[in-house]
């Protein structure tokens, strides 16, 4: 019999403190309604005692996912491990994750603590977190660099307090492959009741080996891979989902193994990332590249035409990349509409269906032919909508190459509409000015990017912004097949971001804390 590989995905808690992915409560519920499509085994939802914005996620995440253990993150103190359980404590399954360092140097540099302290509160803390809940989960931070034996005397001990899942992170992406096979069998080997517990791996990218030594961990004996999805994390992220999973699949007769996850969600996954976080995957990314499948080569193309498996070991529709049946236009109903969106593994409520369905027949006045990612793109636009403080009304741009640019922009405001005009370094930068002047804040632009959705004069043009006020760092997205009108709903919906955030600020904040395993 097969052994299950359980996929632990901690795209909203390391993935989000990647710089500039940090993610409002919306599109946090999105990633998680779509992790539980994709049947991933347990949801890292967050670090709640990092901030009560942080803490109402994982609640409300809690409060929604059923089929899918939802934890939190949290230092081995008594402080953090309060915190995950008031946010998971309503979970059909909840989980309390706790970690402390344990490699020399951050004993000594970081905590301050002698290795006999550190295996003493790492107990204690365990043993608290089980008294609260059932599923507790250990990670020795830093394990890839601390000494052996000391690793498994910590392990013996937080299992015998009830840890049911002890964690070998690479926290800084140090290891290669064979090292990690040799640290977890000497675990497995050498730890004292590690029969009570499953054994889990947690990598880093740093050396860019971060899905080869979790997948080399699985052949030593890891029951649970942690992973984010497009492998997104601190500086060069975390093993990638979508790769450790399709590795586990297609070869799984080497390693024997099975996971439950629903691979044909993993495209829509990567996407649903992409758009949230503005961070585009690179054309040649493996498994949900836009070049994943493409094959330029005479020699591939007759080969795949001749047998598929000559040059493809997998099928784009294992992974949910969707062939293209049919081609939308101004005369298609509501009913092909909606099968299509169902085609590409989308399901809407009315509501938002009647949403999207309204935005693409607007499309079509603009766009003779509506493709699959026109389609994906107004998806996106539509279920990851926040309410509009302000919206655009109207705006005039006058530019050239001989005059300063100018930009009027009109906002409407409950029953209001307000206007302004402001020059700038070009029609962009004047209408971000104008928008700035007419609420009065000075919002900075961190980063702007611009991209084609599709192909040909009438594309859609998909704008992201990076913007920040004060300690609030938000991604606004625009589009339009007009790319200054698109800026300017990027910039727009970044700025009702940000005034919502405002808003949840409560007098309690406190200092926001990191966390890194």
């Amino acid at each position: 019999m097969q052994r299950q590989i359980k996929i632990f995905d901690t795209t909203l808690r390391d993935g989000e403190q990647a710089p500039g992915c940090s993610m409002d409560l919306n599109e946090k519920l999105e990633v998680a309604k779509q992790l539980e499509k994709l049947k991933v085994d347990v949801i890292e939802a967050g670090f709640p005692i990092a901030s009560p914005g942080d803490f109402e996620s994982v609640r409300a995440i809690a409060g929604i996912i059923k089929d899918s253990i939802v934890c939190g993150l949290a230092r081995a103190t008594k402080k953090d491990i309060d915190a995950v359980y008031q946010a998971v404590k309503q979970a059909q399954a909840p989980r309390i994750h706790t970690f402390i360092a344990t490699s020399p140097v951050h004993m000594k540099y970081k905590l301050k603590m002698d290795p006999e302290d550190v295996l003493a509160q790492a107990g204690q803390m365990v043993a608290y977190a089980k008294s609260l809940c059932p599923d507790v989960e250990f990670s020795a931070e830093d394990a890839c660099r601390s000494d052996w034996d000391f690793l498994v005397r910590i392990y013996e001990k937080v299992i015998a307090a009830g840890a049911n899942v002890i964690n070998i992170p690479d926290t800084v992406g140090y290891t290669t492959p064979d090292e990690i096979y040799r640290l977890t069998e000497y675990v497995r080997k050498n730890t004292k009741g590690i029969e009570k517990a499953e054994i889990s791996v947690h990598c880093h990218n740093d050396l860019g080996m971060a899905v080869a030594n979790s997948l080399a961990a699985v052949t030593a004996g890891a029951g649970q891979i942690e992973c984010a999805i497009n492998g997104l994390g601190e500086r060069a992220g975390n093993a990638a989902l979508e790769e450790v999973v399709m590795g586990l699949n297609t070869r799984k007769q080497y390693f024997d193994t099975d996971c439950r996850v629903n691979t044909a969600q993993l495209y829509s996954a990567s996407r649903l990332i992409q758009n949230i976080t503005g961070i585009q995957v690179p054309p040649n990314k493996a498994i949900i590249g836009a070049n994943a499948f493409a094959h330029e080569s005479g020699i591939h193309q007759h080969g795949v035409m001749a047998e598929r498996t000559t040059y493809e070991i997998m099928t784009p529709e294992s992974v949910g990349i969707p062939k293209n049946f049919m081609v939308l236009g101004k005369h298609s109903g509501r009913h092909a509409f909606s099968d299509r969106l169902k085609d590409l593994g989308y399901t809407l409520s009315e509501a938002e269906l009647d949403k999207a369905f309204t935005q693409f027949k607007e499309l079509t006045d603009k766009k003779k032919n509506i493709l699959d990612r026109d389609l994906e793109a107004i998806i996106s636009d539509r279920v990851l909508e926040i309410p509009e403080t302000y919206a655009l009304s109207r705006f005039i741009i006058n530019s050239g190459n001989t005059i300063p640019a100018t930009a009027m922009i009109a906002l409407k405001c409950g029953g209001e509409e307000i206007e302004d005009v402001s020059i700038g370094d070009g029609p962009v930068d004047a209408a971000f000015k104008a928008i700035n002047n007419l609420l009065k804040k000075e919002f900075v632009l961190e980063d702007y990017s611009l991209r084609s959705v599709t192909e040909g004069q009438d594309a859609l043009g998909e704008a992201v912004v990076k913007l920040s006020f004060g300690d609030i760092g938000v991604t606004g997205r625009g589009l339009s097949t007009d790319i200054i009108e698109s800026s300017i709903k990027a910039y727009l919906n970044g700025v009702n971001k940000i005034l919502a955030q405002e808003e949840m600020k409560g007098a309690n904040e406190v200092e926001p804390t990191g966390s890194g395993i």
